[in-house]
């Protein structure tokens, strides 16, 4: 008989082409996040599901004792209850490494966009508001020479460094980990406390995890530490930044600018930031190349069929699961 699985998003083909060669697939075919009913409905009689975004919960896997494993589309996976499923002894997996150039680049559209007024420029241009060059019309900030902070030095944050070189940047990075020598070497990179990188650097990047200890890393005390001419970018994860916090300090020139693909409380936004021409907002779409998204289905669905068979999947987050499947 064939596995059932339950994909909770539409995925690139690549991915559900290799799930039909071995499974019977129940596929929720919009864009449209379903509600907890329906997630509870769909769950019922699968032996796995891939997820993106949508909350996995306790409920949701009592919904399903025969649940053996959840794989997740993309890298963080702070919205399965990893706990309750290593606890339930499924498995959970996620997809590492196959987008980090592609959100490093990203990382970069936004710093330029905002730092170069590149979406108020557009708006004029196209407001029929263009009357002719001006010395003084929508000057921006240089990006050359100047210091860029990078808060959380892993794949994607060592993938933007590399790109600064163009830029003859001067890089700082934090993170709870010293990287070895040779990388600090090779991207010339100092390692340095979040607070001294906030104060120095005129462009600052995050890529740190979300863990309860990173929630908020970036609120009103660190704002108030960064240069007044400095710009905040987020293509990590959303609730690194309190929301309420950035908008007051891009309502009061705190700091220069910000540019965000990922939010706090995602789709929604803190209330006035909207209205700020000091920020570029983008819907998460870090990961959002026809390239990279195809990767990311096949790796997902390799990783539950892994787990389907009984084998260890190649990105199993919950290793612990192990000990406990074999008691």
């Amino acid at each position: 008989m064939k596995f059932k699985v339950f994909v909770t998003r539409m995925i690139p083909q690549a991915g559900l082409e290799m799930l039909k060669e071995e499974c019977e697939v129940k596929l929720n075919p919009s864009e449209r996040p379903l509600k907890k009913e329906e997630m509870l409905e769909s769950v019922r009689g699968v032996d796995g599901l891939i997820c993106r975004k949508d909350v996995i919960d306790e409920e949701i896997m009592d919904e399903n004792p025969h649940l053996k494993i959840i794989s997740n589309f993309g890298v963080g996976y702070n919205n399965i209850d990893v706990k309750a499923a290593t606890t339930r002894g499924i498995m959970v997996t996620n997809t590492p490494g196959v987008l980090t150039d592609t959100t490093a680049d990203l990382t970069w559209v936004l710093l330029m966009t905002v730092a170069r007024r590149i979406i108020e420029a557009d708006k004029f241009v196209r407001g029929g508001k263009h009357e002719g060059w001006s010395p003084t019309l929508f000057l921006g900030t240089d990006i050359h020479h100047a210091t860029l902070g990078i808060v959380g030095f892993g794949r994607i944050g060592r993938a933007v460094a590399k790109r600064s070189k163009g830029f003859q940047m001067r890089i700082l990075y934090a993170d709870i980990v010293r990287a070895p020598r040779n990388v600090e070497e090779d991207l010339e990179a100092k390692f340095t406390s979040l607070g001294e990188l906030l104060q120095n650097s005129d462009f600052v990047t995050l890529h740190a995890p979300l863990t309860p200890e990173t929630r908020h890393l970036i609120s009103k005390k660190e704002l108030r530490l960064m240069k007044e001419g400095a710009y905040l970018i987020n293509a990590g994860r959303g609730p690194l930044v309190d929301e309420k916090a950035l908008v007051q300090a891009l309502r009061e020139n705190w700091i220069a600018g910000a540019g965000l693909d990922v939010h706090e409380n995602e789709p929604n936004l803190a209330a006035g930031l909207p209205e700020l021409n000091n920020v570029v907002l983008l819907p998460h779409i870090g990961s959002a190349t026809m390239a990279t998204r195809a990767k990311i289905a096949v790796v997902a669905a390799n990783n539950l069929m892994a787990g389907l068979k009984g084998e260890v999947p190649p990105n199993l987050v919950n290793k612990k699961v192990l000990r406990k499947q074999s008691l």
